[in-house]
């Protein structure tokens, strides 16, 4: 079935998250292409070779806010919603969760934090790479997925005898953790920040790693994958998407102000020089 357009969000008389495959205005065009090229091309072996190229944590030396502020002028071309600088984002994302979530700090610097795997694409990697929507390798792709199945017409893994399989090389209930996600920011940023050591709760690391899994979270799809862990964490990431999504839209923030109070609580969380 064609998927002519998916609306997943409607509030504050918006509408968030159009993927319109016949529509011609430049955001469209941009988005449009993004994911057809990452549905075509992220393979497990793709995926597999992702994690020895940015696994290995040598990339750089620098603190978190040091890294962060180098997405000043980085443009998500999948993000249909904004045509605005990540940075920007990051901390609109931020002061949105500290408002609806004032005793839950941690969380905080989660929202701040959360697209900062951006960075690869800001040292040369391709953004359909690193950007958009998650999805598990391995097995065949749900309908949810922005654009549909059709999208994945010429991906060598559909046709696999194993990974184009529902279940693919995966068992029932293994847990959404136990699987090998599109290489992407999400699941970059959460292995820097396992390897650094952070203190942040399971829950801002599960949160940063599945934000983007909205198949998932947001379709409930996938569900055969799901184990009682993954129920009790799956609300740590609404908590954050609705602050992600519902922000892009706020005023932009005074950064030099807010500074302070980020850097106290990556002093806490994430202190010191990270390896990226």
């Amino acid at each position: 079935m064609k998927l002519e357009k998916n609306v997943a969000y409607e509030a504050d008389g918006k509408t968030y998250r159009i993927y319109d495959v016949t529509a011609e205005d430049p955001i469209q065009v941009r988005v449009r292409n993004h994911y057809y090229t990452q549905h075509q091309n992220q393979t497990v072996k793709f995926v597999e070779d992702m994690h020895k190229k940015w696994l290995s944590f040598d990339h750089a030396k620098m603190p978190i806010l040091g890294c962060l502020d180098m997405l000043a002028t980085f443009l998500d071309e999948s993000d249909p919603d904004v045509d605005e600088a990540n940075l920007i984002h990051a901390y609109q994302t931020a002061e949105k969760i500290r408002e609806n979530h004032p005793d839950k700090p941690w969380m905080h610097l989660a929202g701040l934090i959360h697209d900062l795997g951006k960075i690869m694409s800001v040292w040369g990697e391709q953004q359909w790479a690193v950007t958009g929507d998650t999805y598990p390798v391995g097995c065949a792709p749900a309908e949810s997925i922005v654009y549909g199945k059709a999208s994945f017409v010429g991906n060598p893994d559909i046709d696999h005898p194993v990974y184009g399989s529902p279940l693919g090389m995966y068992e029932e209930k293994c847990g959404v953790e136990n699987l090998l996600m599109t290489w992407s920011h999400d699941e970059y940023m959460y292995k820097v920040l396992v390897n650094h050591g952070t203190t942040l709760p399971d829950e801002a690391l599960y949160a940063i790693r599945f934000h983007s899994f909205y198949p998932y979270h947001s379709h409930n799809d996938y569900l055969q994958f799901q184990n009682e862990r993954d129920i009790q964490m799956k609300p740590a990431i609404m908590m954050l998407n609705e602050c992600d999504l519902y922000s892009k839209n706020d005023e932009t923030p005074d950064i030099d102000a807010l500074k302070p109070y980020y850097q106290s609580l990556i002093d806490k969380y994430v202190p010191g020089d990270v390896h990226w």
